[in-house]
């Protein structure tokens, strides 16, 4: 079996690989296209543009946060925050809510030791044969 019949096989068996995370078998292709990886969204500049992406583990939409939707991006290097304004939202809903790999382009925020990428376009990135399904709006 090639790496994503072997990530495929893991998945439907168990739910979780033990090979490598599904972004790694895409960061040659991210990174010709300057996608960032997650762990090193810590050291770039506070107001810098950046693109990011990764299968979404978590969607939230709090009611107490005036339509704003917060996304959990996973990659081989951990989580990235996403911040999506509600205009974004209404815009981009059906990649948001349906689609299990994105890539996320907009401005790096540090704030009080967090930081996140507040989105300016999205777009879904083509899915693999499984996907791990993601947390919604829990």
């Amino acid at each position: 079996m090639n790496a994503i019949e072997r990530l495929t096989a893991d998945y439907r068996g168990t739910g979780v690989t033990l090979g490598p995370h599904p972004m790694a078998l895409r960061r040659a292709a991210l990174a010709t296209r300057g996608v960032t990886r997650a762990i090193d969204l810590a050291r770039g500049e506070n107001g810098a543009c950046v693109r990011v992406a990764g299968s979404v583990i978590v969607r939230q939409r709090p009611g107490t946060a005036k339509g704003f939707v917060f996304l959990s991006l996973e990659d081989e290097t951990g989580i990235a925050n996403v911040i999506v304004t509600p205009g974004l939202f209404a815009r981009r809903r059906l990649p948001l809510v349906s689609e299990p790999f994105l890539l996320v382009e907009g401005i790096l925020q540090t704030q009080d030791g967090v930081v996140s990428v507040r989105a300016a376009r999205v777009e879904p990135l083509p899915r693999l044969a499984h996907v791990v399904p993601s947390h919604d709006f829990g």
